[in-house]
């Protein structure tokens, strides 16, 4: 068929798909679907000849990028989603079921807090929140319709190192499922599968991505749960992006270095902040790897500080209500993470209005220390 007119061959360009096959880049496959040459090759796909269809079941960019996290996990097969609550929510959906019962850390994210106390309740899936310090308390909890322990390996804000085998041992005792957000700690640093955990959570956004220009989540576990979550995926609409995918899979080349540096930044940062008379507590992992501690460090200023005047005096480091990028940055969580709790519910884990959570940029240690000293000195009554 020849396109003689303008209209039809603007449309139909032709374009050998081979030229960009030795690409050094896995090319953006931005495309909603993928075409068939006939009925029978069509067909081939449902009998498993063809991996792609239409994008939001796979796509080969949100495939590399699912891969390479379940890689660097050391889990068997993984699942990318649009952001970490997505990913959370399949992981959660993939075990549990109206009628059944979490139990849950009372320590999580302040999102992942609302998802757990208000969200699953329209799912029909309750939820009970405990400290995961105590590992009686969770115990305790436990019920016969009990299907899930849900944590992350480094808690948000305070950074409480979850103790994972204690964890995977009492799922097993009880016949239960085990999912941990890895976010803080990222595969360089801890590898939960490797520990017996079932579900392991990204939201990859953060380190994975590392430079605040995409949003994405990732799921990794055994092959079984992730086909089960990766349907929860597909069925809510919950799929990442071609794009986005490419993205957050380019920034997780960097991964090592990033973490690296930005690891070694906090801890010098959290030595010199603990010496400051103005700094109540420092809160900074003393072993989550050998390979480091992470780079959050949260402190709680000193009633003599001001913390308006404390946000006012930052100078280059920025504010603002997410972490992990590659610039320094400090967070409030008041009035961002944790916004959406209860006054007593902040209370109850420590949160109060002089707690500020500080992510920790690749730039020079030296530098991050004198304006996080000044931003300090400047604020105190």
């Amino acid at each position: 068929m020849s396109h003689s007119s303008f209209e039809t061959k603007v449309v139909h360009q032709k374009f050998d798909q081979k030229q960009v096959q030795n690409s050094k880049n896995t090319p953006i496959y931005q495309s909603t679907a993928f075409t068939f040459k006939d009925l029978d090759h069509l067909e081939s796909y449902y009998e498993g000849g063809s991996p792609y269809l239409y994008s939001r079941e796979r796509n080969p960019n949100t495939d590399e990028l699912s891969q390479t996290i379940a890689q660097l996990e050391e889990a068997e097969a993984g699942v990318a989603t649009s952001s970490g609550m997505s990913a959370i929510l399949a992981g959660i959906l993939a075990v549990a079921s109206p009628g059944d019962h979490i139990v849950a850390a009372d320590d999580v994210y302040g999102g992942t807090h609302k998802l757990l106390n208000s969200e699953l309740k329209t799912f029909g899936i309750e939820v009970t929140m405990v400290p995961f310090a105590d590992i009686d308390k969770v115990k305790n909890e436990i019920k016969s319709n009990t299907t899930l322990l849900y944590t992350e390996s480094v808690s948000n804000p305070f950074l409480r190192v979850e103790d994972l085998g204690a964890l995977v041992s009492l799922a097993k005792d009880n016949g239960l499922y085990t999912m941990v957000d890895n976010t803080f700690a990222t595969p360089y640093l801890l590898q939960p599968f490797t520990k017996g955990i079932d579900l392991v959570v990204h939201s990859a956004t953060k380190y994975i991505g590392g430079h605040s220009d995409v949003t994405s989540g990732v799921l990794v576990g055994g092959g079984e749960l992730i086909q089960k979550a990766t349907q929860k995926v597909v069925t809510l609409g919950a799929n990442l992006s071609p794009f986005e995918a490419w993205l957050t899979q380019r920034g997780a080349k960097t991964l090592a270095l990033r973490m690296k540096q930005q690891s070694h930044n906090a801890k010098e940062l959290a030595r010199a902040l603990e010496s400051n008379d103005h700094v109540h507590h420092v809160y900074y992992p003393e072993f989550v790897s050998e390979r480091g501690n992470g780079a959050i460090v949260t402190i709680e200023l000193s009633e003599r500080v001001q913390v308006e005047t404390f946000f006012k005096s930052l100078g280059w480091i920025k504010i603002a209500p997410t972490l992990a990028g590659v610039e320094t940055t400090v967070s409030y969580p008041v009035r961002t993470s944790h916004r959406a709790l209860s006054d007593q519910e902040r209370e109850n884990i420590g949160i109060n209005d002089y707690v500020i959570r500080l992510s920790i940029g690749i730039e020079e240690a030296s530098d991050i220390i004198e304006q996080f000293q000044a931003a300090i000195s400047q604020s105190v009554n």
